[in-house]
This record gives C-alpha cells, sequence and structure tokens, in this order.
C-alpha cells in the first residue's frame, strides 16, 4: 500500500494519473485549502496548467471535529450527511452555529488567499479538484455543488489516497473521481503520509504566488511576509 512521505510527493505521483489532461488550455487546477494546495501545486506544474484555491470548510462533529457531518463552500452552499446528522443526534441549533463558525474561517481564508480577486472563470473549463485525500467526502461534494452551479464544464477530483467506498460514490454523473491509491483498510487521511503535518496559512500564499497566481499587490504582500 503507497505511504507517501509528506503532501509534495503525493501531488507528484498524483500527477502521473491525470498526465492525459497535460498541456490543455481548458483545464484549471484547484486546491482545497488547506492540505489540499501542496498537492494541487505539484499537479499544476506538471500539468502546466494555472492553479487556484477553492475554499470549503468542513462542519466537524462536536468533540470530535475531524469527523465532518458536512461541509459549507465559499457560495454559501451547505452539504449535510443527513445519515450522521441522525445518528450522531445533531440539532438544527447545533448546524447553525458551527456553520456560524466555520463561515467566519471561511471568510478570513478568502480574504488571506484571494485577496479581493474573484473566483476564476470555470465555465466551458475542465476543473481538477484537489485534496490531500478522502474521508467521508462532504467537504468534496460541497466543494461540486458549488462548481456545478457555476456551470463548470467538466469535474475531476484528483486525490492521492481515499476512502474506495466515496471515491465510489462521487465518480458518477457530476464528476469524475481519481483516487491514487483506496488502501483497505482506510482508517484515515492521515494514515498514509509519513508527514501530515498542517499546513500553514504563509504556505498557501507562497505556493499560489509561485504558481503565480496572484496579481501584483497580492505578489508584494506575500513576499513582504
Amino acid at each position: 500500500m503507497q505511504i507517501f512521505k509528506n503532501r509534495k510527493e503525493a501531488g507528484k505521483i498524483l500527477a502521473e494519473k491525470l498526465r492525459e489532461y497535460a498541456g490543455r488550455s481548458d483545464v484549471l487546477v484547484l486546491g482545497l485549502p488547506r492540505g489540499g494546495v501542496p498537492v494541487a501545486y505539484e499537479v499544476a506544474r506538471a500539468l502546466n496548467a494555472p492553479l487556484d484555491v477553492l475554499i470549503v470548510r468542513k462542519l466537524g462533529v462536536p468533540g470530535q471535529e475531524e469527523l465532518g457531518f458536512g461541509a459549507i463552500a465559499a457560495d454559501g452552499e451547505i452539504v449535510l450527511n443527513e445519515n450522521l446528522v441522525r445518528a450522531l443526534h445533531i440539532t438544527p441549533e447545533m448546524v447553525r452555529r458551527i456553520v456560524d463558525r466555520e463561515t467566519e474561517e471561511l471568510n478570513r481564508r478568502d480574504v488571506l488567499y484571494r485577496g479581493g480577486r474573484p473566483f476564476p472563470r470555470v465555465e466551458d473549463k475542465l476543473v481538477i479538484v484537489v485534496d490531500d485525500g478522502l474521508a467521508t467526502g462532504s467537504t468534496m461534494r460541497a466543494a461540486i455543488e458549488m462548481l456545478r452551479t457555476k456551470r463548470a464544464g467538466q469535474i475531476v477530483v484528483a486525490v492521492p489516497v481515499g476512502s474506495r467506498d466515496t471515491c465510489e460514490k462521487l465518480d458518477g454523473a457530476d464528476a469524475l473521481c481519481i483516487c491514487a491509491t483506496t488502501p483497505e483498510p482506510f482508517y484515515g487521511v492521515g494514515m498514509w503520509y509519513e508527514d501530515f503535518s498542517q499546513t500553514q496559512d504563509d504556505e498557501v500564499r507562497r505556493l499560489l504566488y509561485e504558481a503565480g497566481t496572484f496579481s501584483d499587490r497580492g505578489k508584494r504582500s506575500v513576499a513582504a511576509k
């Protein structure tokens, strides 16, 4: 079973699975901050495609925040795992409170990573959405829903490692799902990385700068850090 040294190595290996999209003028790579951005950077570089971010926040179960019962996207799109919400007795008030908290963080990241830039045009584009892994898939589903509302031409979900069940469920009419490896038993995304330390804001901004995503004003802002 594949164990990745870090997100950079994972991105390079994932890029090999996406070689058929290299050199196409209609391809856009979107990383899910924060951990998906180092992976997406390597994919975008290998495919010679532009890189940007699609900001989505997981809605974590109270007391088990790593377990997501849903997610919210930058346009306010909310996706809930209704079965999990019922099973864990998560009330509508709890959902609203968590959504409000995560919306604050989502807005903070939007200012930090986008700096006033508009969301990239995705109509008629082949959009490759990259994260560092897929567990429940709620975050990725919110990203897909957001891209559908913006009329993306084609959506490809790409991750180095994921739950086989989740990858199969995402692979359908709305998106093509490419998982470099789907180990069984899965356990969790972090189990398949030697280094799964948290990606920091400065690293996300640096990678966007190096990819040429920021405007001149954004580049100067990052360089000053």
